[in-house]
């Protein structure tokens, strides 16, 4: 596997380990692994070594490919972690004889020319099609991905349970969301069987039609106990922070997580997952509703002091 020490892998090993799978990690530094680097055989290094990827697959039957960049200073940097990391491993993998290849790409491969995050995720899909050699690949594009342990949605959960949620966006837009564990299960699912084969799925929750700002606010409100106001910032005014982001992160030489590429994907008006959420060629099926996704993160989220326990 690569990617163990992100929010997805953190949540994903735990429940590999509880069925009895060997499991070896590509990590470059296992300070982030946390107990996952006592459970599991790790490797050092990262999707640019090759030596440590030849180790890292030797003897696999199945890999599982969640690494990737979220943020990045330049479109160069998101592909040659993004699409040019998956070539890599994807070739080495074939040449090792793997059977399986399980890749996690996201829903912003939709729409390419939205950011260069999402055109890094579709270049990644199709450097797996050109290097998969006879393995059987299958590829994975989620929505947005919340749950425990998740900081990238921390911020938008927090606006859902006030009053006031100010939020980007349109009232018109919709979304798709899942749940990391059912992420998760899907991903063990597919790494365990060679169905389906050589395809791209979307996946979500099961909710049909996905879901408004207004109905994810509502939702969450209802957890607390509230009813929520819900606001939308002007796109313009989000896409001028955005810049000043962007200046500050090349001045500073750290990526900016808000972009004017995220600001678009942001306002986009349709994230809706299509297809059939693989329930026509596997046995997974979603298993968790945003009412109870969004009330077990925020008892995380308070657990873990990351909400202030009155917020």
């Amino acid at each position: 596997m690569t990617g163990g020490s992100g929010f997805v892998g953190r949540r994903l090993v735990p429940r590999l380990t509880e069925t009895g799978v060997r499991i070896r990690l590509l990590a470059r530094d296992t300070v982030w692994l946390g107990e996952q680097a006592t459970s599991t055989e790790v490797v050092h290094g990262d999707l640019a070594n090759r030596e440590a990827l030849e180790r890292l697959v030797s003897g696999a039957d199945a890999v599982i490919h969640l690494a990737g960049a979220i943020a990045a200073p330049d479109r160069a940097t998101f592909d040659r972690i993004n699409a040019q990391g998956t070539a890599t491993i994807a070739a080495i993998a074939a040449g090792h004889g793997v059977g399986r290849f399980v890749h996690l790409s996201s829903m912003a491969a939709r729409q390419p020319d939205l950011s260069d995050y999402g055109a890094s995720k579709l270049a990644g899909e199709a450097t797996l099609l050109e290097h998969a050699g006879a393995m059987s690949w299958v590829i994975l594009r989620p929505p947005a991905v919340y749950g425990p342990g998740d900081r990238a949605t921390l911020p938008l959960i927090t606006q859902l349970i006030r009053r006031h949620a100010i939020l980007p966006g349109a009232a018109t837009n919709r979304t798709s969301l899942i749940h990391v564990d059912d992420l998760a299960d899907a991903l063990i699912s597919l790494a365990a069987n060679d169905s389906p084969q050589g395809t791209v799925h979307e996946i979500d929750d099961g909710k049909s039609g996905g879901y408004s700002w207004a109905d994810l606010a509502q939702i969450a409100g209802r957890t607390e106990g509230i009813s929520v106001n819900v606001h939308h910032l002007a796109k313009p005014v989000m896409m001028a922070v955005a810049h000043c982001a962007s200046a500050f992160a090349r001045l500073t030489g750290k990526p900016a997580i808000l972009t004017p590429g995220k600001v678009r994907e942001l306002y986009h008006p349709d994230w809706v997952a299509r297809h059939d959420l693989l329930v026509e060629s596997c046995s997974w099926r979603p298993k968790i509703d945003f009412a109870e996704g969004v009330a077990s993160t925020l008892q995380w989220y308070r657990h873990h002091q990351w909400l202030p326990a009155g917020t």
